[in-house]
């Protein structure tokens, strides 16, 4: 096979600014070990999520001078909501300023406190607002996605047998609505597969309970469908992404990820008495029905993304970077979450620093170090981010990941090879690693905020 090239052609650069080890030792010292709180500009390659981040295509920014910022009725809105309803035919589109407010409207609606939630993984902030309310949020996903080295084409997947026992042991007016993140992204951003999604929903339907799907990464798990599912290889993505959604009655979406913009969500349902007291939230929490928190050039920008995000051409290129990253970590011996997510590669920092107990943070201190030796910052996806029950009490997250999340046509190759080299460097040197502790920490979300120090 040729090489996969990037299916576009750069129109506008920006600088890197270039540090030494010596002025990252001071700007990570500053910002107290966390890598949230470093300034952006100080960071050679930013790997701590693809949300938001993605470079917008030159049909965008012309999208973008046509946006009408009317406060009620603006056309952008239509032409918005048409774009959503392209691919997911719901009754209902509910524009937000990003995914979490989405979440924050749906949940506040639908679930009260002592109620379950059941996912296949809940992301932080899915979580932090079910437990905000009070209720619990439940992770189902299958057995194979607590074993970042084994092989699985749909990781992702529901465990349903188990959903079944928990829906009979919780009983189903106890559980307001399930979930599907689809790609997931706590598990290493793994697909879940349309057999899945089925047979999720015939069991939620039995038992009266709405099925909503976590969107964020829509696209990249319909791409992962059309590889590995039987029978999908030759139907278009935009007809898988359509049956996805044919199987739920709902959806929260962050636009900043397959929406190939930098802000923007939505909900959408199909349920008119849930809408309308939605829509009601929306208005005193978010702003009028037709922008819901956004401007109306962002309304359009996120238009022209969901067509451009369901091309083969760029699902093509999008995977063949992952994959690049991932194979090379595999051949160079570096734990890494198997098979290679859609949209990042997760090191698997309780593999690569076995020294380091999980209460001790080892993802954590496998992130600082790539950013003290190449400036790389990544996101610990681990005991700091999941590690706080709502109790207070803490225990280890099932998994100890670092995500390395690429953001869509932003970097090429030679950034690639880059962070490749960085990592093996890093990699190499991993048994003088210290683990770390946390000396601040914020009730909720402590990820964000939180400070740490290096164990004596």
């Amino acid at each position: 096979m040729k090489t996969i090239i990037e299916p576009f052609r750069i129109k506008a650069v920006e600088p890197i600014k270039m540090t030494s080890r010596e002025q990252r030792a001071q700007y990570i010292e500053a910002a107290h070990y966390n890598l949230f709180a470093l300034a952006s500009e100080n960071v050679l390659i930013d790997l701590l999520t693809d949300s938001g981040t993605s470079s917008m295509s030159a049909a965008q920014w012309a999208a973008i001078m046509r946006g009408d910022e009317s406060y009620a009725g603006s056309p952008s809105f239509a032409r918005f909501e048409a774009a959503v309803r392209h691919l997911m035919p719901f009754k209902y589109v509910i524009p937000t300023h990003q995914g979490r407010a989405a979440e924050r409207i749906l949940f506040s609606v639908a679930a009260t406190a002592g109620q379950f939630v059941p996912n296949n993984t809940h992301f932080d902030t899915t979580r932090a607002n079910i437990e905000a309310l009070g209720a619990r949020p439940v992770d189902l996903v299958i057995e194979e996605a607590q074993h970042p080295e084994r092989e699985h084409p749909f990781k992702g997947n529901m465990d349903v047998a188990r959903l079944a026992q928990f829906i009979e042991d919780k009983g189903p007016q106890n559980i307001p609505l399930c979930m599907l993140t689809v790609t997931n992204n706590s598990g290493g951003g793994q697909p879940v597969s349309l057999e899945n999604m089925r047979q999720t929903k015939a069991l939620c339907a039995r038992h009266g309970i709405p099925l909503f799907i976590d969107a964020c990464r829509f696209a990249e798990n319909a791409y992962f469908i059309k590889l590995r599912e039987p029978g999908y290889r030759d139907k278009p993505v935009v007809d898988i992404v359509r049956e996805m959604f044919a199987q739920a009655d709902g959806c929260t979406m962050s636009a900043k990820k397959d929406g190939l913009a930098n802000m923007g969500g939505w909900l959408a349902l199909n349920d008119d008495a849930w809408e309308e007291q939605c829509r009601n939230l929306l208005i005193l929490t978010e702003g009028f029905p037709t922008y819901g928190g956004l401007a109306g050039r962002d309304l359009e920008a996120i238009a022209v993304g969901l067509e451009e995000v369901v091309d083969e051409e760029y699902l093509a290129y999008r995977f063949a970077s992952t994959q690049y990253v991932g194979r090379h970590l595999i051949e160079g011996g570096v734990s890494i979450v198997r098979p290679v997510g859609g949209h990042a590669v997760y090191l698997d920092a309780r593999a690569i620093l076995p020294h380091i107990p999980p209460l001790h943070y080892p993802g954590q201190s496998l992130a600082v170090e790539l950013y003290l030796h190449g400036g790389i910052r990544g996101c610990e996806i681990g005991t700091v981010m999941f590690g706080r029950k709502a109790d207070g009490a803490e225990e280890p997250s099932p998994m100890e990941l670092v995500r390395l999340a690429i953001p869509r046509r932003l970097y090429t190759q030679s950034h690639m090879d880059y962070v490749l080299e960085v990592i093996l460097e890093v990699f190499a040197r991993r048994e003088q690693m210290r683990g770390m502790k946390i000396t601040w920490q914020a009730p909720a979300l402590r990820h964000f905020s939180a400070k740490f120090a290096y164990l004596d």
